[in-house]
């Protein structure tokens, strides 16, 4: 006769095989996270049969929530607006682990190798660094800017050869964090970049890093190829405009259009998309869309580009041919527009509308709606395929 703690164990391992049994096999590649706002929740979307898999609780404040993916898209990590950093597993439908690292923290980065997690603060301003696997913590970067005093930090990104980019808004700053010796991090830093940086992007191969200017008028642009050349100034003429329009929502950086040539940007607090010729960073053209211009995104074969806008006009969508520089579609997929994903080939577009309560899927080249998915108060989506790009 077997031990009482035997078969206690013996009946765990069983029930523990029958709950692995009732999840079929599957791969990642077609699924993703979208963020329910309200209730701090996530659902596990399938792209491949447009529908949702599972819902998760217990995530916290997800009010300005983004994700990132392992290497093998398995785990998603969500970055919360109370510095929650929460592991998704994507295949157990289940978290994985949880932490808070912070009092108020923005977004966060995955390195090129997989093994690292960077999360930017807002308080205490800086970045903590974790372990992936386990979420212990490997490096903490207080961001004490050259005032002496504690920046909140915006426009974290990861760039190749494990590094993070990152700037610090209070003391118009640009570090970059090489994590080669994770425990020793080597912190490059660049002082005077234009006043108050509020988000940034990486460009698609990792090279220049742009940082939007709250402050003033322009950009701030690093080479991580010639880092030794520092940061310089473009774009004298971007911003908030002659008119000085309210900036009812901050553009993201992040969601800029890279296509071919040319980057199509938001205009801060305009009604414009601005045509960048991206070997010299000089504006081309300005083209008039619906509203404030917030996400400005290209499809995967940079044919088209999608723009959704800041409230209270943010029932609206428009569509700019990359061939022509014209807009050649509106739609109105209903209240409350806050983000927009393209499926990894880019033959559908998924689109969140929060007071509408649904993600809506279009495809890409006629703009038909092909379903809708009930969700609650949906915002960011976030596909498995970001695992495999650079700065997203």
């Amino acid at each position: 006769m077997l031990p009482r703690y035997r078969v206690y164990l013996l009946v765990l391992a069983t029930l523990l095989l029958t709950g692995c049994q009732n999840l079929a096999p599957r791969a990642t590649g077609d699924l993703g996270l979208v963020i329910e706002r309200a209730t701090g929740s996530v659902q596990i979307i399938d792209t491949g049969s447009r529908s949702a898999v599972a819902r998760i609780d217990g995530l916290g404040d997800l009010s300005h929530a983004s994700v990132v993916y392992s290497r093998d898209e398995r785990y998603a990590y969500v970055f919360g607006r109370d510095g929650g950093l929460t592991k998704v597993d994507m295949l157990l439908q289940r978290i994985d682990k949880r932490i808070i690292q912070s009092g108020n923290s923005i977004g966060g980065a995955i390195s090129q190798d997989g093994s690292l997690i960077a999360v930017s603060n807002y308080e205490p301003g800086g970045v903590k660094v974790f372990d992936a696997q386990t979420l212990d913590l490997v490096a903490d970067i207080p961001a004490v800017g050259e005032n002496g005093k504690r920046s909140k930090v915006v426009g974290l990104v990861d760039a190749p050869q494990k590094r993070f980019v990152f700037s610090l808004y209070d003391s118009d700053e640009i570090w970059v964090a090489d994590m080669r010796q994770s425990d020793k991090p080597e912190i490059t830093r660049y002082r005077d970049v234009g006043e108050q940086p509020y988000d940034a992007l990486i460009t698609a191969e990792g090279r220049f890093y742009i940082a939007g200017l709250f402050g003033e008028d322009g950009l701030a642009l690093l080479d991580l190829w010639q880092p030794q050349a520092g940061v310089k100034r473009i774009l004298g003429d971007y911003g908030r405009g002659e008119e000085k329009l309210p900036v009812y929502k901050m553009p993201h950086l992040e969601g800029w259009a890279m296509a071919g040539n040319y980057a199509l940007v938001p205009a801060v607090g305009g009604h414009e998309v601005l045509v960048i010729e991206r070997e010299n960073w000089q504006l081309v053209k300005r083209i008039p869309v619906h509203s404030q211009p917030i996400f400005v995104m290209a499809s995967p074969d940079k044919r088209s580009v999608w723009v959704n806008f800041a409230h209270p006009d943010n029932d609206t969508i428009q569509v700019i041919d990359v061939a022509t520089l014209e807009v050649v579609d509106t739609l109105k997929p209903g209240p409350a527009v806050l983000h927009m994903e393209f499926t990894p080939r880019g033959e559908e577009v998924w689109v969140s509308v929060r007071d509408a309560n649904r993600i809506r899927v279009y495809d890409v080249y006629t703009r038909r709606e092909i379903t809708s998915i009930e969700m609650e108060s949906p915002s960011g989506i976030f596909l498995t395929n970001r695992a495999h790009r650079i700065g997203l």
